[in-house]
């Protein structure tokens, strides 16, 4: 299997005017809920705990956040939806500038939903999977926090998320590296 380090961050931009042109590289949007574990994914992939800034504050993410991960895919780590002690307005302009990047991003190869595995899907989670199915975008869906549950809960909480979503399911923990693997050849096989 390739390696895919070094990773490096690229840029923050607050809007898709101002978000570089990587060419030809996959580009990959990650979506969750605000908290669910999207920078300790980056930082697992990288093999380097500190790339991606992680809180346990919900709504530390307040930029698209570029990283290429050494040319072979770029991440681009969104503000993540539902709850942030934010402002509504900056709610708002939040929602309103990740549509348009995902809408009319030319070079986005998929988006990943990230969904918490020690929880119900939530209702959000369903809002945001009918609205990338109403924009016709690829998704990849990933359960994350396996790490807190037993193998026999992980494997049938994945079966549920399966079945509810109707879709491939990887599951993945940023604690343990064992499932690191699988996310990344799942993510090369775009090249």
């Amino acid at each position: 299997m390739k390696k895919i380090t070094p990773a490096k961050f690229i840029i923050s931009s607050p809007k898709l005017s101002l978000c570089p042109d990587f060419g030809d590289i996959p580009e990959f949007a990650l979506l969750g809920r605000s908290n669910v574990g999207k920078s300790s994914f980056i930082n697992r992939l990288a093999n380097n705990g500190k790339l991606a800034k992680t809180s346990n504050k919900p709504g530390k993410t307040r930029l698209i956040n570029f990283f290429d991960f050494n040319g072979q895919f770029i991440i681009a780590d969104m503000p993540g939806y539902g709850f942030a002690n934010v402002k509504k307005e900056m709610k708002d302009q939040w929602e309103k500038d990740l549509a348009h990047y995902l809408e009319k991003r030319e070079s986005l190869t998929s988006c990943i939903q990230f969904i918490d595995s020690r929880h119900p899907i939530q209702a959000n989670d369903y809002q945001m999977r009918e609205w990338l199915a109403y924009k016709n975008l690829p998704v990849i869906t990933i359960a994350t926090k396996v790490d807190c549950l037993t193998r026999g809960k992980i494997a049938q909480t994945i079966a549920q998320f399966k079945k509810e979503l109707d879709c491939e399911v990887l599951p993945f923990s940023a604690k343990d590296s064992y499932y690191t693997e699988n996310v990344i050849k799942h993510l090369l096989s775009y090249e």
